[in-house]
């Protein structure tokens, strides 16, 4: 049987091969960090989400290997059986006072948090209204659940006001946005979207993965930029990105909520404890977050310093001020080779293209870090100028 299902997907790959697509996986032999070495080059890395160069950070690092004699290295059970420690309880604390909310529950990723929360909390009386670029996650998590489904264009408010008006019958209503759309490095207008929320009588969602940490005064995301934080009913990110950058994933939320989802929320029912390891060195990371600002003020530095050089070199790159910085190419094969130009400058970056992206949108998604220095910045624009020459 599968000699026939082979050559189908030999074809399909060489589809994909053919339009310029192909999504490599380059091997990284060095920790993750600023600076990296692939195939025995060390190059720039500009493409990890580590905003905060948290990733290797040394006091993060110590904290896990002090996690690993004390918490051993892995639960081999889920949470209701035998599956909590004391520091997943602690973390699951600490979020939600860092988050400002009322109860935390901790999930194996950002991922299965999204795809936790839509099939517990709505069936077929229900209405979800999603924006239109919205993370695959959040779309995936909203088709397991039985609830109207209605989406609205990319952070258009008439649009959602007219869904919020189309799901009037519902029984219960949820708003879901990401805070940050991550092929863009825009931000949702949380307050607009508070206020219809209000009007309407519906509830807010947010999944912060690109903000928490490092978006708003404190790191504690977009709620706290727009100072809505009291007016969002869920907040769910990782621990994937900003926080330390290994895995796992959080629903912050009002108690009820939370309740329900360790009663029914499947990938969190049926899946291994997030490893005791990641809880205790998070537990570490939150200290350094809520103890100095210093990684978000280089961070926003080197943004600002990336975004102004870039646009005075006269590269297409989509307006803001998040590290999130998107080189707007166009063409998928154009963009891939762009790529591969600049890991030979010493520059690592990728090119994102369908289906990430639209269709004639692609780019090379440039992200930011605290770890790296004016000069790497300095010598990141150089590189995509040479690409030019």
């Amino acid at each position: 049987m599968f000699t026939n299902v082979r050559q189908q997907l030999r074809t399909t790959l060489d589809e994909i091969t053919e339009a310029g697509l192909l999504k490599p996986e380059r091997v990284i032999s060095t920790p993750q960090s600023s600076q990296v070495s692939v195939a025995g080059r060390e190059v720039l890395n500009f493409c990890a989400n580590n905003y905060l160069g948290l990733a290797d950070d040394p006091t993060v690092v110590e904290a896990a290997k002090q996690a690993l004699d004390r918490w051993g290295f892995g639960m081999a059970s889920v949470r209701f059986i035998c599956g909590t420690q004391e520091v997943h309880k602690e973390l699951e604390s600490r979020l939600s006072g860092f988050l400002g909310m009322e109860d935390t529950v901790l999930y194996s990723s950002c991922f299965d948090a999204n795809g936790g929360v839509f099939e517990t909390l709505l069936d077929a009386q229900d209405a979800v209204i999603s924006d239109a670029l919205n993370h695959a996650s959040i779309i995936d998590g909203i088709r397991l659940s039985k609830a109207q489904r209605l989406r609205y264009a990319n952070r258009d408010m008439s649009e959602l006001e007219a869904r919020l008006k189309e799901a009037s019958e519902a029984r219960r209503r949820l708003i879901v946005t990401d805070g940050v759309f991550s092929m863009d490095g825009y931000l949702a207008p949380l307050r607009d979207i508070c206020d219809l929320a209000e009007q309407y009588d519906a509830m807010v969602m947010v999944d912060d993965s690109h903000a928490v940490g490092f978006v708003g005064p404190t790191g504690r995301g977009t709620p706290e930029l727009h100072g809505v934080t009291d007016r969002i009913d869920i907040i769910t990110g990782t621990l994937g990105k900003a926080l330390g950058g290994a895995s796992g994933g959080y629903v912050s939320a009002r108690k009820e909520i939370c309740e329900l989802l360790r009663q029914r929320s499947r990938p969190y029912l049926f899946s291994n404890s997030l490893a005791p390891v990641i809880a205790s060195a998070s537990l570490r990371i939150l200290d350094l977050l809520e103890t100095s600002g210093d990684a978000r003020e280089r961070l926003r530095s080197n943004t600002a310093r990336f975004r102004s050089e870039m646009t005075k070199a006269g590269f297409d790159i989509l307006p803001g001020d998040h590290p999130i910085v998107p080189v707007m190419i166009g063409d998928a094969a154009e963009a891939a080779a762009m790529a591969e130009r600049l890991l030979d400058l010493g520059i690592y970056v990728i090119g994102f293209s369908y289906p990430v992206v639209p269709h004639g949108q692609a780019r090379i998604r440039v992200q930011l870090s605290a770890a790296h220095s004016p000069e790497d910045v300095d010598r990141a624009v150089q590189a995509f100028i040479q690409t030019r020459g």
